[in-house]
């Protein structure tokens, strides 16, 4: 398998919890062009009060970025969107246009508090839905509700919501728990997609040992698909689901 596409990473410098400096931005997507990404969007966190990013702010660091990028021998091709926390301010700039979409404008990325989902989350992602959003929502198997119960996941995949494996989870990277959902969520058919979720260069040995774990047990074909077809259903807005 190659041509994989990696819908969630964070190797901005400086602007969230991400990689420090521009040098270890450029290792980090070389790094995974040669695990078999090419291409790599930057999801920079949208957190109010902890990363007070908002897209101005995250389209000037990418824009800062480019040329270093564009300089540099075998790096995959890059992307720009946001991980969004999902809360009354974040969901405002949704409904307003204010949020950063996957390129194309199709797929929004959105994350959930670890212990406590929003109330009424279904009909807030409906709502996004009807501004044709459709929500990817980050690494739910380390959501605490998730992994008490994954049948609360159905009513947002029943509205169109799509979920994303952190493949790095299939190999422990956030211990026993989110393994153990990853790997349920996985043999359910839950996934629409998987990712890196990098945040330094360090990182991508546990993605190469996820990728095959992935492989493993799931098989090249649906490998395949959650690497490399889906993320790019998602960014074309081709997903028929």
């Amino acid at each position: 398998m190659s041509g994989y596409v990696d819908l969630h990473c964070h190797w901005l410098p400086g602007i969230d919890d991400g990689v420090p400096s521009e040098a270890e931005g450029l290792e980090l997507l070389r790094a995974l062009g040669a695990a078999g990404f090419e291409l790599v969007v930057a999801t920079p966190h949208m957190r109010p009060g902890m990363f007070d990013n908002d897209r101005a702010s995250i389209e000037a660091s990418f824009g800062a970025m480019a040329p270093r990028v564009a300089a540099a021998p075998d790096l995959p091709a890059v992307g720009l969107a946001a991980e969004h926390f999902f809360d009354a301010t974040i969901f405002e700039r949704m409904l307003e246009g204010r949020a950063l979409p996957y390129p194309g404008g199709y797929g929004v990325l959105v994350e959930l508090s670890p212990e406590r989902p929003p109330l009424r989350l279904a009909d807030r992602f409906f709502d996004l839905r009807r501004k044709r959003l459709r929500p990817v929502l980050a690494h739910p198997e380390r959501y605490a509700f998730v992994a008490d119960d994954p049948r609360w996941l159905d009513p947002l995949l029943d509205g169109g919501t799509l979920l994303l494996l952190d493949v790095a989870a299939l190999v422990g990277k956030y211990g026993r728990r989110a393994e153990r959902t990853a790997h349920r969520l996985l043999e359910g058919g839950y996934y629409y997609a998987a990712c890196s979720d990098s945040h330094r260069p360090a990182d991508v040995d546990a993605v190469v040992r996820g990728i095959e774990r992935l492989r493993r047990d799931a098989g090249d074909d649906e490998a395949s698909f959650l690497l490399s077809e889906g993320p790019r259903h998602v960014l074309a807005g081709t997903v028929d689901v």
